[in-house]
């Protein structure tokens, strides 16, 4: 099945580029030259994942991806001139499930794209069992996380991100290993990006995050999810 991807990007010959390098691998590609038209467009549904420029005429990406977080779950890769680490530490913050400084390689982009679009999960696959932690259930299936039955917001990086950590339960994971687990040893990423997104994970699941209980950090190591936090609770 042929994905269908929105780009939100004012460059037309960037634009019009990887629209052919994107539709000659598969993918159906529109694109919007400014924010505006953009998000009337992605609110109309039907797109798999949203490629946005961060420079935009009319508004910054932060801002859209903070509106499109808002509304949808949709995997979001940010483009963007300014390579600094503090602009993709934002990025991140606000929900993109990628980011990719210009000038960039067409096939790291594609390399990203699919990357994210196959953290959604195939269809037609086994059912598998929830995980559950008392109050927490992560269903794999559902790409559903649930507090009470309540369910938590969370990007599809991030989901997968908490899938790793609640499967090996009790095991510290190092930042390299979590890398290497979701979004995979051929693609580059820089280790503070596992923090930002922790960070947010734990916004969505803890009771308090700033003394998570949940997912600990363990100082030099990396992180380990504590298996039987609810469940001493509940006891």
């Amino acid at each position: 099945m042929t994905e269908h991807v929105l780009m939100i990007e004012d460059d037309e010959n960037l634009s019009a580029m990887l629209s052919e390098y994107l539709g000659a691998r598969g993918f159906e590609v529109t694109a919007r030259p400014t924010a505006t038209d953009g998000l009337k467009l992605l609110l109309r549904g039907g797109f798999a994942a949203l490629v946005l420029d961060v420079m935009l005429p009319d508004l910054d990406g932060f801002e859209v991806c903070r509106r499109v977080r808002a509304e949808s779950d949709i995997p979001v890769l940010m483009l963007t001139a300014r390579g600094d680490e503090l602009d993709r530490i934002v990025g991140l913050e606000l929900g993109a499930d990628d980011y990719l400084p210009k000038p960039f390689n067409p096939r790291e982009l594609l390399a990203r794209l699919r990357a994210v679009l196959r953290r959604r999960g195939l269809p037609g696959a086994p059912r598998t069992a929830p995980l559950r932690f008392g109050r927490l259930e992560v269903d794999r299936d559902a790409r559903v996380v649930r507090v009470d039955g309540t369910e938590c917001l969370l990007t599809s990086y991030q989901f997968d991100l908490l899938c790793v950590l609640a499967a090996n339960a009790g095991r510290v994971m190092s930042r390299d290993a979590l890398m290497d687990r979701v979004r995979g040893a051929e693609l580059e990423a820089f280790d503070r990006s596992i923090d930002v997104h922790i960070s947010r994970i734990r916004a969505a699941i803890e009771d308090d995050p700033k003394h998570p209980r949940r997912i600990i950090t363990v100082r030099g190591a990396g992180y380990v999810f504590a298996k039987y936090q609810d469940d001493e609770q509940e006891r």
